[in-house]
């Protein structure tokens, strides 16, 4: 296990909500390219829909909490260069900050931390980090920029890893 990295980050890529149309037929094929640091993970394509279900989950190793993940959407297009439907950033300090709270045994299902949507962020409304199963989860809404329209719903969940730094002794 690389030394440097701090943990690893579950992103679920749930759904697309009303998604830029790019082609001609009024529809688009969206999919999701995310990036942090180096690394570059992709969702499936899904055809002629401008509302997808991806519901994908994607496991990112984090290195740097100060390093957004980044996402674009694309619409695939066979003959010609794939179209950018816009893209978003979630902000992992937001989220990381109610580790550093040491909670234990909540309810299922109790918030932890309420985020508001402002300028610097891509939230399209309120989030919410809860208390499932052991763990923290952020649930949100982001709304895509450099589009016209378009949100992603996704969520958030780190996991510690053995042998890893840890969150621990980390700035946030």
């Amino acid at each position: 296990m690389d030394s440097c990295i701090l943990g690893l980050l579950k992103l679920r890529l749930k759904r697309g909500i009303n998604l830029a149309i790019r082609d001609a037929r009024a529809t688009s094929d969206p999919y999701v390219i995310v990036n942090v640091a180096e690394q570059k993970l992709k969702t499936r394509v899904m055809k002629n829909n401008c509302n997808p279900e991806w519901d994908e989950e994607l496991t990112l190793s984090i290195k740097d909490v100060n390093t957004p993940i980044h996402l674009t959407v694309y619409d695939k297009d066979t003959f010609t260069v794939d179209d950018k439907m816009g893209e978003a950033d979630i902000d992992l300090k937001p989220y990381l900050q109610c580790f550093q709270v040491g909670l234990n045994n909540l309810p299922n299902g109790s918030i932890v931390k309420r985020i508001q949507p402002n300028r610097t962020n891509c939230l399209a409304e309120e989030s919410i980090c809860v208390w499932q199963n052991g763990n923290i989860i952020q649930e949100m809404i982001l709304r895509l920029r450099n589009v016209e329209r378009g949100e992603l719903v996704a969520e958030i969940e780190w996991i510690d890893v053995l042998g890893c730094k840890g969150l621990s002794g980390i700035e946030i």
